[in-house]
């Protein structure tokens, strides 16, 4: 079982210069704007504000690196799929997110977040597709799931399996923390 032993913001930037370079792996945490990336981050590290939390789309616009046991980087990402933002700013995080993504050999997982009560959205499964084709390990977290039933949930689960192509989907919610340990263990496990 995984256990967060320690944790601490370490940067935000979008700057490829300004990315760590010690070597430490990485695990990217990419979705829609507003799906609940910072609340299932300090959901994960068990601390209340490591990742700011906003009720506004688009708030986080640079890629922030968590340090985690001092072993290695959980890093968020703005989120997409935002229609109130510039095309140049839209532009702008796009050849940020594809310099990560093809140049960091340390990066050994990508945490799709998508919100468990939506059916899913076009952008999630062309991100789902392009993590599948540039081969990196990926898992599905279902947030927000609180704010379904059970039945939902299964109903859920089933199709959302089938539509990402994957066999396990964790459902998760960040507000009741409950299966925290199996978020930690799906997410880390396999690190």
């Amino acid at each position: 079982m995984f256990i967060v032993k320690s944790s601490e913001f370490i940067k935000s930037t979008s700057n490829v210069c300004d990315f760590p370079n010690e070597g430490l792996k990485e695990i990217a945490i990419v979705g829609r704007s507003n799906v609940g990336k910072s609340s299932i981050i300090n959901s994960l590290l068990n601390r209340k504000r490591i990742a700011k939390v906003s009720s506004t789309p688009g708030k986080t616009r640079t890629i922030n690196f968590f340090l985690i046991n001092n072993s290695l980087y959980l890093v968020d990402f703005p989120g997409y799929g935002y229609a109130k933002v510039s095309k140049y700013e839209r532009n702008s995080w796009k050849s940020m997110v594809e310099s990560y993504f093809y140049n960091r050999d340390v990066l050994k997982k990508v945490i799709l977040l998508i919100d468990s009560r939506h059916d899913p959205f076009e952008s999630d499964l062309i991100m789902c597709n392009w993590i599948k084709d540039m081969k990196y390990n990926l898992s599905i977290v279902a947030t927000k799931s609180d704010k379904l039933k059970f039945a939902e949930i299964k109903k859920n689960d089933l199709k959302f399996r089938k539509n990402f192509d994957v066999s396990k989907i964790l459902f998760y919610s960040a507000l009741k923390n409950e299966n925290r340990n199996e978020l930690l263990n799906f997410i880390f496990s396999d690190i």
